[in-house]
């Protein structure tokens, strides 16, 4: 019996990883939620030594945020004319496009042919479907209100792909800069110096300081160039395992905050999508502990989410929701404020969606205006780069100059 790779969460919200034998992923994801655990992700164990490249995989074939929006939109849509579920899943995995898609709408189907509910048929699919989703959809149809629980995961699947593409956008263009200015560095050493370098070298002058060091750096550059190739691809490994790790990805995340332009964008997106996220579980009528841990899973954030999750632990103890988020020191103080005056007054779902809204605008003006901020650096940068090639290319040629006109 084949090997699978678990991550699960217990009652309190704690992730757990193991190995368990099952038939499948959906078997094995089963018997974890039959003794109390919710999968987060179940993938077949790798045997040492293994290496396996999945096609589908390396074709995108995979159900992405962008999938799940249409399905939900569809899914409401058909709901609200009258389909049966059933027929609503059969016709939607006929006309899936993905292969990935088709198959696990075909597996929600005959769960729910096989007498199960629709959220424990999500549930065997923890790869595609997170737990915010399958806990919507199990308060939708406890309360008989799943038509609009699916018009509510629309709107906040539609919500994270529009502030996703934002932050990818705003970070976008720094990394960009950032790869032209190594670039022209490159070029300058590997072409520009050495041709400059050769001259010198005829002439037989005394070069200044500057002008022996930037040709001192070329040269070694030409030379190592394999050495700084390699050591450039083991750092690029080395962070992203790093990154995979549990204390790699916490650290990565809290100084993704603290960038000093991209970083506050990336913060209010982050605080959008809590706002919003929490609004709608608390719509759908989830009970808050069961909220925030569903909410900590969505920020897209390991910081946050572990202040998240800590909030959860003194809303457990019996704290109010504005002390455990104000004892976070993660969010604002208009978060705070939001979040106090909803509990005194009980409308704490239409001031969350309020913060949402402004956040989000927030974000939007921000990377209209960040390639305005970046200006000014690339500007300095650039010209401290030119200055110090000119004055270190330029200089023994003017001094070149009037040696000659002495002769």
């Amino acid at each position: 019996m084949p090997a699978f790779a678990y991550k699960a969460r217990n009652s309190r919200g704690e992730l757990l990883t193991g190995r368990q034998e099952g038939t499948s992923p959906e078997a094995v994801a089963d018997e974890l939620a039959r003794s109390g655990l919710i999968p987060v992700e179940v993938r077949p164990a790798k045997a040492t030594g293994e290496f396996k490249l999945s096609l589908p995989k390396l074709l995108g074939d995979r159900v992405s945020d962008l999938d799940l929006m249409l399905f939900v939109r569809q899914m409401n849509s058909l709901l609200k004319a009258g389909v049966p579920i059933l027929r609503a899943l059969t016709s939607l995995a006929d006309s899936a496009v993905k292969p990935a898609l088709r198959n696990v709408l075909n597996g929600i189907r005959e769960g729910l042919a096989a007498g199960r509910e629709l959220s424990v048929s999500l549930r065997r699919y923890p790869n595609v479907f997170p737990d915010f989703f399958v806990n919507m959809v199990r308060v939708g149809e406890t309360t008989g209100r799943l038509e609009e629980v699916f018009l509510r995961l629309y709107h906040h699947y539609e919500f994270e792909i529009d502030m996703r593409e934002r932050v990818k956008g705003a970070l976008r263009y720094p990394a960009f800069v950032v790869v032209a200015i190594l670039a022209a560095i490159v070029v300058i050493n590997v072409v520009v110096i050495p041709a400059f370098a050769k001259v010198y070298a005829q002439a037989k002058v005394e070069l200044p300081l500057l002008t022996r060091i930037l040709i001192g750096t070329s040269d070694w550059m030409v030379h190592w160039w394999p050495l700084l190739l390699g050591l450039l691809v083991l750092i690029v490994i080395g962070f992203r395992l790093w990154v995979g790790t549990p204390a790699g990805a916490y650290h990565w995340s809290r100084l993704l905050l603290k960038l000093p332009i991209a970083g506050k964008i990336v913060h209010k997106a982050a605080l959008a999508r809590f706002a919003k996220s929490l609004a709608v579980g608390h719509a759908s009528g989830l009970p808050i502990t069961q909220n925030l841990t569903s909410v900590a899973r969505v920020v897209d954030n390991v910081y946050l989410a572990s202040r998240i999750e800590q909030m959860r632990d003194g809303v457990e103890r019996g704290e109010s929701l504005t002390r455990v988020a104000a004892a976070a020191g993660v969010f604002t103080p208009v978060v705070l404020q939001m979040l106090a005056v909803g509990e005194e007054t009980g409308d704490i779902e239409r001031l969350l969606n309020e913060v949402g809204d402004m956040y989000q605008r927030d974000v939007e003006y921000e990377v209209k205006a960040l390639s305005d901020q970046i200006e000014p650096i690339l500007i300095v940068v650039m010209g401290i780069l030119v200055l110090i090639v000119a004055l270190g290319v330029f200089l023994p040629l003017w001094d070149l100059g009037k040696t000659m006109l002495r002769r």
